[in-house]
């Protein structure tokens, strides 16, 4: 600190100035130090640092002042990060002694979040102790809020010299990083990601790396290509597909059915697969013969030959997920008149049945094994078993019998 504690605390000595003192007790508070040890540090008194940190009000002797300020002013509230109301109940549930599983669900976030705000934003005191002071932390979020920041490589010349080095003996980014932990293993400020190295050659105007060691990419480009962007996709099948937002209402309330669910769970490497179909309503499932393998060829033969020995009433609907081997659904839907729908990317959850059905089967066909050894009768017998299951969606009615209940009513 750049001033000398006063020795002598219990003599009066006046209207003394204690400007830098309510600065540095500013700074210690803000990092989550208590107000006694705060005082402590600075030499004053409790009671001064309570009217520092509180302010006061206006009397006859004095004027007001304001409480002590964060270092950046709160940013509005976001579903993305923590309110200071949730840190406030972190806090508070931490000192019952809860666990980061209960608050998380407490809160409706994950536990790593709540682990990671934990770990970032609390205040270590002696002998390794830490507490979680919630206005801290809060202060401490928002400090590191503010972008841009800068980047380490520009920062750091002896670690931007060193990456220069290898660029020029055309290294990539990856061997870049990995090598420099090898040099420095005790030296974290020299260790980088590849991605910082991407960002310090890609991105304009920040003058990190030379232009011009870009040419030492691989790529050659300077400049990063851009991908998947909407104007410039190919159609995913030369028949356009009908997607899961066009699906009748009927199928998602689950109470008529005839509205499947379908997919394909894979074997070794790729090589053999087993197709599935679910029934909505009453989880009835039935699965495809793939001996050969599962192209597009081969599922529209094994998917059509399967619907075929369905009823009638049984023929409404057929949910996918956007895999190649449905590229030819449009003549699926002419030779059993069933109508297609694909779900969005990524979206799982759209064939919840089905994916909950796949992890079913996979006790009787477990991964990274060959699924082209099971004949058509063991996939029978199978699907038959798992449909004499009681199930607790069903009320323990097996999916039989509620295929059964439903056909007849």
């Amino acid at each position: 600190m750049d001033f000398e504690i006063r020795k002598v605390r219990t003599v009066a000595q006046g209207p003394v100035k204690l400007r830098r003192e309510r600065e540095a007790y500013s700074r210690l508070v803000q990092q989550g130090v208590s107000n006694t040890e705060a005082c402590r540090i600075v030499g004053v008194s409790d009671r001064t640092g309570r009217k520092w940190r509180n302010g006061r009000s206006a009397d006859r002797r004095q004027k007001a002042a304001p409480p002590i300020s964060k270092v950046v002013p709160p940013s509005g509230a976001s579903g993305r990060y923590l309110r200071e109301d949730e840190r406030i109940h972190i806090a508070d549930r931490l000192r019952e002694k809860a666990t980061v599983r209960a608050i998380a669900a407490e809160l409706g976030r994950s536990p790593s979040t709540l682990s990671r705000e934990i770990r970032r934003n609390r205040t270590v005191g002696t002998r390794g102790k830490w507490h979680y002071r919630p206005h801290a932390a809060q202060a401490r979020a928002d400090a590191r809020r503010p972008r841009p920041k800068p980047r380490k490589i520009s920062q750091n010349s002896e670690l931007r010299a060193a990456v220069q080095t290898m660029l020029d003996e055309r290294w990539s980014p990856e061997q870049i990083c990995h090598a420099l932990r090898a040099q420095f293993p005790d030296r974290p400020e020299m260790h980088v990601v590849h991605e910082t190295v991407y960002q310090a050659l890609y991105v304009q105007g920040r003058g990190q790396l030379r232009r011009e060691l870009a040419g030492a990419l691989r790529s050659g480009r300077a400049r990063r290509r851009p991908r998947q962007q909407a104007n410039s996709r190919q159609p995913r099948f030369r028949e356009p597909m009908v997607m899961i937002s066009e699906r009748p209402a009927e199928a998602a309330d689950r109470a008529i059915p005839g509205h499947w669910e379908g997919d394909l769970i894979i074997g070794k490497d790729g090589k053999s697969a087993i197709g599935t179909l679910v029934e909505r309503a009453t989880r009835y499932v039935m699965l495809l013969h793939l001996p050969g393998d599962h192209g597009a060829e081969a599922v529209l033969t094994a998917l059509t030959a399967t619907a075929q020995t369905l009823p009638a009433q049984l023929k409404r609907s057929l949910t996918w997920d956007q895999g190649s081997e449905m590229a030819r659904h449009h003549e699926f839907t002419l030779a059993t008149d069933i109508p297609v729908y694909f779900c969005d990317p990524a979206s799982p959850w759209q064939r919840g049945s089905n994916e909950n059905t796949n992890g079913l089967l996979r006790q009787y066909f477990p991964k990274a094994t060959d699924l082209s050894v099971h004949d058509h009768e063991h996939l029978a017998a199978v699907a038959d078993q798992l449909n004499r299951r009681p199930r607790k969606t069903l009320g323990w009615e097996t999916p039989a019998e509620r295929l059964h209940k439903l056909l007849a009513a």
